[in-house]
C-alpha cells in the first residue's frame, strides 16, 4: 500500500484552483464571491515592539486556520483527486487499485505498487493540484513483511501471530500509540487539580462522555488491549483526583475497594461489544422455510392465530 502524507496541505491550496472547484459546484456568484473574500481576508500580525505597526499579509494559498468552512473546502479540492483516480484511465481501472481517503490522509491499496502507479499519484498531486508530498513520511508498506504496520486515522494495522499458537497470522486493528497518548492527555485534563471545584459526579460524567466517544470511534477490530490500558489509567487518575480533593485523605466506604467504589459512582468501563453473527447459509434457508410455512398455514389457521405468530 502507498501511505501518502501531504506537506502543509491546508496552507498550500491555491486559491484560483480552489475557486474553480467551488464554481463547478456552486452556481450562485454571490456565494462564490463570499468564499473568495473569506479566502483572501488579510492576516494581521501584532507589532513586534511597542509603538510599531502591525504586519498585514495577503496570501494566495491556503484556507483560513480555524475557519468552519476550511475542512469542507479542503475536502472539495481533493475530490478531484478521487475523480481522476477512479475515471476510465485512472489506476482504479488499469491497476485495480483502491483509494481510501479522509480529508488530506489517504492510502492507495494495490497488489503491485509500481512506478507507474506512484508516478500517477505524484503527477496529479504535485502537477495538477500543485500540492506537495512529504517525501520523508510518504512510504510504501507491505504488511506481509515482519514488523510492518500502518498508522491511519488513529488506528494501527499490522499482522500479528495467532493467539492460539497456530501457524498463521491475523490482521490486527487497534488504537495507535498516539491515540492512546492523546486519550491519556485528555483524562489528565479532566482530572487535573483545577477540576476540584466540581462535584465528583460532574467529573465522572465528563470522563464518561469522553470515554463513550472514544469507544464509539475505536470499537473496530481488536481494541481490547487498548481498552484495558485506558481503564487502568482512568482508575488511577480518578483515585488520585479523589485523594487530593481535600486535606483529609479520601477513603472509600468500609469493605469496598476503590474499583468497586468508582463503579458505584458510575464510572464507565471500556468493554468490547460482542456483535451478533449475521444469519447466512443454512440459517437463512431455515428462516426462509419457516416464513414460507407460516405463509402457507396463515390462511388455514385464521386471523387470530396468524396475528399471534406475527
Amino acid at each position: 500500500m502507498y501511505d501518502a502524507d501531504l506537506k502543509g496541505y491546508f496552507d498550500s491550496i491555491p486559491h484560483d484552483k480552489l475557486l474553480a472547484c467551488v464554481r463547478h459546484r456552486v452556481s450562485d456568484r454571490h456565494v462564490v464571491k463570499l468564499i473568495r473574500l473569506w479566502l483572501e481576508a488579510p492576516v494581521v500580525d501584532p507589532p513586534g515592539h511597542d509603538g510599531g505597526k502591525p504586519t498585514i499579509k495577503r496570501q494566495d494559498k491556503g484556507t483560513p486556520q480555524g475557519g468552519v468552512i476550511s475542512p469542507l473546502l479542503a475536502n472539495l479540492y481533493l475530490h478531484w483527486f478521487d475523480h481522476t483516480f477512479h475515471r476510465g484511465n485512472g489506476p482504479a481501472r488499469w491497476a485495480n487499485a483502491k483509494l481510501v481517503r479522509y480529508a488530506d490522509d489517504f492510502v492507495v491499496l494495490a497488489r503491485y505498487q509500481g512506478e507507474e502507479l506512484t508516478g500517477f499519484i505524484r503527477h496529479v498531486i504535485e502537477g495538477r493540484l500543485q500540492l506537495k508530498l512529504n517525501r520523508d513520511k510518504t512510504q510504501l508498506i507491505n504488511l506481509r513483511q515482519p514488523g510492518a504496520q500502518l498508522d491511519f486515522l488513529g488506528h494501527t494495522f499490522r499482522y500479528d501471530a495467532d493467539l492460539y499458537g497456530r501457524n498463521r497470522r491475523y490482521l490486527n486493528q487497534e488504537p495507535s500509540k498516539k491515540s492512546l497518548a492523546t486519550a491519556r492527555q485528555r483524562i489528565r485534563e479532566l482530572t487535573a487539580p483545577r477540576q476540584n471545584c466540581k462535584s465528583v459526579r460532574r467529573v465522572i460524567e465528563e470522563v464518561n462522555a469522553h470515554l463513550r466517544g472514544w469507544r464509539n470511534y475505536f470499537n473496530q477490530g481488536y481494541p481490547g488491549k487498548a481498552y484495558r490500558k485506558l481503564n487502568r489509567y482512568v482508575e488511577c487518575k480518578m483515585v488520585r483526583h479523589l485523594i487530593r480533593r481535600s486535606q483529609r485523605r479520601y477513603k472509600p466506604p468500609r469493605g469496598q475497594s476503590y474499583y468497586a467504589h468508582l463503579q458505584r459512582l458510575g464510572l464507565t468501563q471500556l468493554q468490547v461489544e460482542k456483535k451478533a453473527p449475521c444469519p447466512h447459509g443454512k440459517a437463512t434457508e431455515r428462516l426462509q422455510e419457516s416464513r414460507m410455512r407460516e405463509n402457507r398455514t396463515s390462511g388455514l389457521t385464521g386471523g387470530r392465530q396468524s396475528a399471534c405468530h406475527a
